[in-house]
């Protein structure tokens, strides 16, 4: 199992912590039963991270022209049209992938191009799957130019266990499908945004795999 560089710091220091609290405990309590549950509640949680730091190497192996794929694991809780405030000022069509603490959670470019815009908002920390999570909590977002000059804006949000967002994106970069757009830590969502002439393939309630499924197609 791959491991994202994001996860490698936190779990060797998870890894010590864990190490030297069992080794405390074994060594100055004499209770036995104790330690050998705390020993597996440690392990327990230990593979938890481990598991929410994965990484898996994907590679999309179709067509990528005028393709939108989904940029994160997950589960999408929002496709509609809506009114996009901070870069389009126009509406849009949303689609909204909302990922569990189980899910894989780094995040793909949907789209290549060119990144025109990138940007981080301090927010609140409202349950990921609210519709004022997008607007309220704490986020980033990123302006891709595909080579036809078309604009798909990815905004990455935070959850209300989410507390950090890793954006790689630079402006002036360029982009491709297969590339790690960034990485949010503990539960969060990750909203794109679309021209309105767009051809949607996903439906509410659908399963999505980062940089595999097909969340739409450009005009």
């Amino acid at each position: 199992m791959r491991i994202h560089r994001e996860g490698t710091g936190i779990l060797i220091t998870s890894l010590a912590i864990f190490l030297a609290v069992n080794a405390v405990s074994w060594y100055l309590i004499p209770y036995e039963p104790f330690n050998i549950a705390l020993t597996g509640i440690s392990l327990f949680i230990y593979m938890l991270m481990v598991n929410f730091f994965r990484s898996p190497k994907r590679h999309f192996e179709g067509d990528v022209e005028n393709m939108v794929i989904a940029p994160a694991d997950g589960r999408v809780v929002v496709v509609e049209k809506v009114f996009e405030p901070d870069h389009f000022k126009e509406d849009r069509i949303m689609i909204s992938i909302f990922m569990s603490p189980m899910n894989v959670h780094a995040n793909w470019y949907p789209v290549e191009g060119t990144i025109t815009r990138v940007e981080h908002k301090n927010g609140r920390f409202h349950k990921a799957w609210l519709p004022k999570a997008s607007t309220e909590n704490e986020r980033s977002l990123v302006v891709i130019r595909t080579d036809d000059g078309t604009e798909v804006l990815v905004r990455q949000v935070a959850g209300a266990m989410a507390r950090r967002i890793v954006t790689y994106a630079e402006v002036g970069e360029e982009c491709v499908i297969d590339e790690h757009m960034g990485f949010i830590k503990f539960g969060s969502r990750v909203d794109v945004y679309l021209p309105l002439d767009a051809e949607v393939f996903v439906d509410l309630e659908q399963r999505t795999v980062g940089n595999e499924t097909v969340l739409a197609k450009l005009k």
